[in-house]
């Protein structure tokens, strides 16, 4: 048995629709992590990255295989595993404060006093740098704001796992800049695990202490787990020269770009080849 603080093992995960044969997304996933890991999931579109992550959430039952957690199943969403997603998800008629304090009040309401509730609010608002807006509302700030209070209002639940679901990846390229390296001083004071899915291989290089790269779908799995073999604080200018970050792109392009190219022909050459049998079936039909 894995002694892993999450553990991910032989996950299989297929949707099917009424009257159509099951489509199977992922296949064989295993992945142990470690108390205190950042884990990146990298990988193209399509090949089922979410689908692992809701998993891990809860959001979604795997068809087969299962998720273990500071050695609980996971079987339904909790507080344990706090998701902020690409799209903030803020109550919009919920000022910055109030939409902490939604998530606070629910999970601490029986084992923290109301004065310890409104402390615990605004430190996690003074951790994201959002204590200059306590009253303002969704609509009055901008998206790498809103993203902010997403991310505090899910460290406030302080969550054994941390999931980050593209959490920069509607932001422009300096606010994306500035919130990974809030995530980065975040993580090194907490020490959170951390799960996040990104498309983007400076981010996963910089925030990671792995990084798993996924096959193409479908019945994706592990293609391969990089170690990131550089040390914490992690600073993105000094890291810009490092032949360590270096090498560590250039294994994930390679892997992304090179060796699931390769895959990308077979896969179109089986669509080929069933849509030709389609079209006989049917002039002949």
């Amino acid at each position: 048995m894995s002694n892993a603080y999450l553990s991910i093992s032989r996950v299989d995960m297929s949707f099917q629709r009424k009257g159509t044969a099951a489509n199977q997304v992922l296949k064989g996933i295993d992945l142990d992590v470690q108390r205190g890991e950042f884990i990146s999931l990298i990988g193209h579109s399509g090949c089922g990255k979410s689908t692992v992550l809701n998993i891990v959430a809860g959001l979604l039952k795997a068809t087969s295989g299962g998720v273990i957690v500071d050695g609980r199943e996971v079987d339904a969403p909790g507080p344990d595993r706090a998701v902020v997603f690409q799209n903030h998800s803020l109550l919009p008629w919920l000022t910055v404060y109030q939409n902490v304090e939604i998530a606070v009040a629910k999970i601490f309401a029986n084992s923290k006093t109301a004065a310890e509730r409104k402390d615990w609010i605004l430190h996690n608002l003074n951790m994201v740098n959002m204590s200059h807006a306590l009253h303002r509302l969704p609509s009055e700030i901008s998206g790498g704001m809103k993203q902010r209070v997403g991310i505090a209002r899910a460290l406030a639940m302080e969550p054994k796992v941390l999931l980050l679901d593209e959490p920069f990846g509607a932001l422009d390229a300096l606010t994306r800049a500035h919130l990974q390296d809030e995530v980065i001083r975040i993580q090194g004071e907490l020490g959170n695990t951390v799960m996040m899915i990104t498309h983007d291989v400076d981010e996963a290089v910089l925030l990671s202490d792995r990084v798993v790269m996924m096959t193409n779908g479908p019945s994706a799995t592990i293609g391969q787990i990089l170690d990131i073999p550089l040390p914490r604080p992690r600073n993105r200018i000094a890291l810009a020269e490092n032949p360590a970050y270096n090498h560590c792109r250039q294994e994930i392009l390679t892997f992304l770009y090179e060796k699931q190219r390769k895959v990308e022909p077979i896969a179109q050459a089986r669509q080929s080849v069933s849509a030709a049998g389609r079209e006989r079936r049917e002039m002949t039909a």
